[in-house]
């Protein structure tokens, strides 16, 4: 049994412009132990999607309006309050993109550390503390005895980001949420980085939901991956399906714009146009209007996922059809 299914989750915006459909009906699971990347371009609703899991879309403007979240037999999209709160936090804990943002620069970096398992697990101050201490060494903060008291704004970015690390495995979750951790650090700290999630996530035997738009970091460190789109899942399947055998072709567009694997002196590839308003109905299929392979039948037609393989599915109405 999955330890998260999540079915036809459908997260609106509404606002004085529109209703916006940040996620349209998207559907997976997460095996205890694996590791499923969620990669996309920027508005794809990669990060709205695990919000919405997590229970921190704002509301209004923001509303669930359909679907569920099974964790271990409880729906975290409606279940009552103080249960999501014993849950969130304690056996899902989430690493948010901008450390900078999501610590408190007004309160030391103890206090912040310790809150979870003050909150959680109704311990002392003096053992959180210890476990405090020992969370960050794990995380790779040198003299963490003295560096425990610094406030946010003494920390490197990516010392930041080891801490937030700390903060969500502090309560050993079953499920880690991290989302583009390593988005706005150098490449030397992103491979530490993500090296020390697969570090923690073999100690612990906990499940990872990675949400990137880099396919690069996918293929080293996930089991399956899921490719969105415009708030739809357009592609989905192993990691090796899914570098080797991509069928949907915004999935192969967004290989090609892999730099590592331009000719060198080439172009760069990019994917023409722009991602579509997602405040419109988008009748056929949402990448249509960019796809070089797209006819006037895609741009009509709605697309539902379709299995190509064991395990692998894609929304490719022209690919379904054995017209590509």
């Amino acid at each position: 049994m999955a330890l998260l299914t999540v079915t036809d989750l459908r997260t609106h915006f509404h606002t004085r412009s529109g209703v916006y459909r940040a996620v349209d009906g998207v559907s997976f699971s997460v095996e205890r132990g694996e590791t499923l990347g969620i990669v996309g371009e920027s508005g794809s609703g990669k990060s709205v999607t695990c919000y919405s899991i997590m229970g921190l879309i704002p509301q209004p403007p923001g509303r669930i309006a359909s679907g569920t979240a099974m964790f271990d037999g409880i729906d975290l999209l409606h279940c009552r309050p103080a249960q999501a709160r014993t849950i969130r936090g304690k056996r899902v804990s989430m690493i948010f993109q901008d450390p900078m943002t999501s610590l408190n620069p007004y309160m030391r970096i103890s206090e912040q550390l310790i809150e979870p398992l003050l909150i959680h697990e109704k311990i002392s101050r003096a053992e959180a503390m210890k476990r405090a201490l020992a969370m960050l060494e794990a995380v790779g903060i040198n003299d963490a005895a003295r560096r425990i008291r610094y406030y946010p704004h003494e920390f490197s970015g990516g010392m930041r980001q080891r801490v937030m690390i700390a903060m969500a495995l502090i309560t050993q979750p079953e499920l880690l949420i991290a989302d583009e951790p390593t988005t706005a650090l150098d490449v030397t700290v992103q491979a530490q980085i993500l090296e020390l999630i697969r570090k923690m996530q073999r100690e612990l035997g906990m499940a990872v939901i990675f949400i990137t738009h880099d396919l690069g970091v996918v293929s080293g460190l996930c089991d399956r991956v899921l490719v969105m789109y415009a708030g739809r899942v357009v592609e989905s399947g192993g990691v090796r399906q899914i570098f080797y055998e991509p069928r949907h072709p915004y999935t192969r567009a967004l290989q090609r714009s892999i730099p590592a694997l331009q000719q060198k002196g080439a172009e760069l590839y990019t994917i023409p146009g722009l991602p579509p308003d997602v405040s419109k109905p988008l009748p056929g299929c949402a990448f249509a209007q960019r796809c070089e392979f797209a006819s006037d039948r895609c741009r009509a037609e709605p697309v539902a996922l379709s299995e190509c393989a064991p395990a692998h599915w894609h929304a490719c109405g022209r690919v379904a059809r054995g017209e590509l």
